[in-house]
Parts: C-alpha cells; sequence; structure tokens
C-alpha cells in the first residue's frame, strides 16, 4: 500500500472543524497517533503545523515538544463549490490515503422559528454545512480512493465518524434548536444508510451524539469516543456521550452492530 509522506503504521485522519474545541483537542491529544490532516474555516488550529511552531521565549533554542508530530492544516470554506474536492486532493497528495474521517465542522444559530428570521436566514447554511458536506466529502474520498482499495481498506480499519449532537434525538424547548437539531437528526439517519452503501467497499460509517461539551461532558471524553470508534469493527451505530455512561443506538436495524463494547 503506497503512504505517501506517511507512516505505515499511523492512520491518515481528515478532520473538519479543526479549530473548534472539539478539533483542537483531538489534535492536541492524538497528533502523536495519528497523521492529521486538519481542516478549518477561520479558527486556526492551536497546534504546530506545517505553517505554526511553537518557541520557549526564555529559551528560544530549546527544543519544544509540540512541533514534534504537526498537524497538516488546510484552510477551506467546505460549503463553497469544489473544496471538498480540493482538500481531498491535497490530503491525497501530502500522504498517499485517507484512513479516517471525522466530520466535525458544524454551523449552529440558536434562535426561535417565530418573531425573528434568523432561524430562516441561517437555515440552508446548517444544512449544507451539517449534512451535505459530511456527505460529499465521504463521496468524494470514496470517489477518489477508497472505491480503488475495497480489500485495504477492510485490512486498515478504514471509516468515517460523523459528529453529531444529542439534540437530534430529543427535543430541547425553548433554547432555539430547532433546525440545528433538525440537521442533526438528519445526519443521524444519513449515517445508518452510509453504512450499509460504504460496507460494500469496506469502509465502516458510524455517529456520536454528545450531550454539550465542555459545560456537560468533558471535551476529552468525547475526542476518545471517537477514537474508540476508529477503533473498533463497529457499522452504523451512534454512540450517545451522555451522563455516567455511553450508550449506543444502532442506525440500522438490518445491518447494525447489535452488542458494544467500547469503553471511553
Amino acid at each position: 500500500m503506497s503512504t505517501g509522506n506517511g507512516s505505515d503504521t499511523r492512520k491518515v485522519v481528515l478532520l473538519t472543524g479543526a479549530g473548534g474545541i472539539l478539533g483542537n483537542d483531538f489534535c492536541a491529544r492524538f497528533a502523536p497517533v495519528y497523521d492529521i490532516v486538519a481542516i478549518y474555516r477561520t479558527r486556526v488550529p492551536q497546534h504546530a503545523s506545517q505553517d505554526i511552531a511553537f518557541v520557549d521565549p526564555s529559551q528560544p533554542a530549546r527544543v519544544v515538544e509540540q512541533n514534534a508530530r504537526p498537524i497538516f492544516s488546510i484552510r477551506a470554506d467546505l460549503t463553497e463549490p469544489g473544496q471538498c474536492e480540493r482538500v481531498v486532493e491535497l490530503a491525497l497528495a501530502r500522504f498517499g490515503r485517507i484512513d479516517t474521517l471525522i466530520n466535525n465542522a458544524a454551523s449552529w444559530t440558536m434562535a426561535p422559528m417565530l418573531g425573528t428570521d434568523r432561524t430562516l436566514d441561517h437555515a440552508e447554511r446548517h444544512f449544507l454545512t451539517n449534512v451535505v458536506v459530511p456527505l460529499r466529502l465521504a463521496t468524494t474520498i470514496a470517489q477518489e480512493f477508497w472505491q480503488q482499495h475495497d480489500v485495504s481498506n477492510r485490512d486498515a480499519n478504514r471509516n468515517i465518524v460523523n459528529v453529531s449532537s444529542i439534540s437530534g434525538l430529543n427535543v430541547y424547548p425553548g433554547v432555539g434548536q430547532s433546525v440545528y437539531a433538525s440537521t442533526k437528526a438528519a445526519l443521524n439517519h444519513l449515517t445508518g444508510h452510509m453504512a450499509v452503501e460504504f460496507a460494500a467497499i469496506g469502509v465502516r460509517v458510524n455517529a456520536i451524539a454528545p450531550n454539550s461539551f465542555p459545560g456537560i461532558v468533558s471535551t476529552e471524553r468525547v475526542t476518545r469516543a471517537i477514537v474508540a470508534l476508529d477503533n473498533e469493527v463497529h457499522n452504523g451505530m451512534l454512540v450517545v456521550v451522555d451522563g455516567e455512561h455511553d450508550g449506543w443506538v444502532p442506525l440500522n436495524t438490518t445491518n447494525a452492530t447489535k452488542e458494544s463494547n467500547i469503553d471511553v
């Protein structure tokens, strides 16, 4: 298997929303484990990259540990035409493969449906960012790489993790989540369908649905749930990160795995 500039033992992860709370935490904790292609729109990931290096001002010559494993960062607005295709092309040019796609980028505007136009004005971008972009990225990677490597996909345990939300499973009145929650419910259902279709080329598809982080659940717990799914063999499953223990919901009752031993 061609690995380009990547390591034979380190999986190549394409992570969207890399400049946000979850994206930054993932890069900080797991850059030593993965080769990370970090996609961001406006907020630059706070991690060493091909463009950023950390310096100790008191000892400028000292080797800074954070620089040992830089991420490969790409600035892109994935809602713009051609940008999903561009970042996939750059990732493949850099590493020669993509093993895991983490669809973490999200758009949200909290507002009521009545008495203001804010919800309606932002609805199209919400669905584009939270549903269409994950679909476009996944299908683009499949067309450009995964469909030609179905055997190695299974050998490398290649997969997609969609970052959903507990709001896609429940109605929380009075907080203006109508459109955001609807996009996450759509992403959950999309994940179930993707799990069935992508299984034909040896790629698993799952999702996580965390409660608010870091307020209700820790960000670390959410990132570790993503990594747990990446390392497991489950397909068509939604992991709910909430309360004292994480639960799971099969998104396709025909093909979803019926048991879970995920420990996060």
